[in-house]
């Protein structure tokens, strides 16, 4: 009897297990600024931190502390995603503080790779003006979307990229948005990227970057990730540097 009660217990464990086993590593939209394609598992919570320091020139400067994606798996085809953001900013001897306004929205899985087609998912965003620090508050509602695309190159190399326009809530001009990026796997544990990436308004000169990172996996649900990038245009930050931190569980 005994017995039989022990294994009634055991079954549940090693089948979470088994399931746990299952999942592909986390997969996560951080470092880079290239957004992955792939969903949360189902049911399952990730929680993506970073913490960064941007400096544009000697008068400005730019800290998160920190940015947080949360993401809850619906089905294997569509993810809720919440963005918080803590910011601390400088300008011209100014000093500021507080909560940027949230970005509440989803992913959803629209293709998969198959020969020259991509793994292709769809990203938007709305941003709610009022749901911030009175020093960061927008003037209106303002959406952000990008469709995001990656290609196997082979078992240890992919090839990324981003198309989409966002919205900054301040006036009703958009600006559109470009990545490309390519992660290698050096060990079954480190990764790396580099990447090209700007912002073009539809008023105004453009602003074109470049980044590379490492990422470290401390085990399936959780990583450590460290990047830094430059401006590469006359109107670009002077350069940034972000640690983060992303795991995941299942509710």
């Amino acid at each position: 009897m005994k017995k039989s009660l022990f294994l009634l217990f055991l079954l549940p464990v090693l089948n979470t297990n088994l399931i746990a086993q299952d999942l592909p590593s986390i997969q996560t939209d951080r470092p880079d600024q290239t957004e992955c394609p792939f969903i949360t598992p189902r049911h399952y919570f990730q929680l993506e931190n970073g913490f960064s320091y941007e400096k544009n020139n000697f008068q400005s400067e730019l800290i998160v502390v920190p940015s947080t994606l949360t993401r809850f798996g619906i089905t294997n085809y569509f993810e809720l995603r919440l963005i918080t953001e803590f910011v601390i900013s400088r300008e011209n001897e100014l000093n500021y503080s507080g909560i940027n306004p949230i970005l509440i929205g989803f992913k959803t899985r629209l293709l998969e790779e198959k020969g020259i087609i991509p793994t292709t998912s769809l990203i938007a965003h709305i941003g709610f003006p009022e749901v911030a620090s009175s020093d960061y508050r927008a003037n209106y509602y303002y959406p952000e979307f990008r469709f995001t695309m990656q290609h196997t190159l082979s078992d240890r190399q992919t090839l990324s990229y981003n198309l989409g326009a966002e919205w900054n809530g301040i006036d009703k001009k958009p600006t559109f948005i470009y990545t490309l990026t390519t992660g290698y796997s050096l060990t079954e544990k480190i990764g790396a990227y580099i990447e090209f990436y700007g912002f073009i308004p539809q008023i105004g000169e453009a602003d074109h970057r470049f980044d590379l990172g490492l990422t470290y996996l401390f085990n399936p649900n959780h990583q450590f990730d460290v990047s830094g990038g430059f401006g590469l245009s006359a109107n670009s930050p002077e350069y940034y540097l972000a640690l983060g931190y992303s795991f995941r569980f299942k509710t």
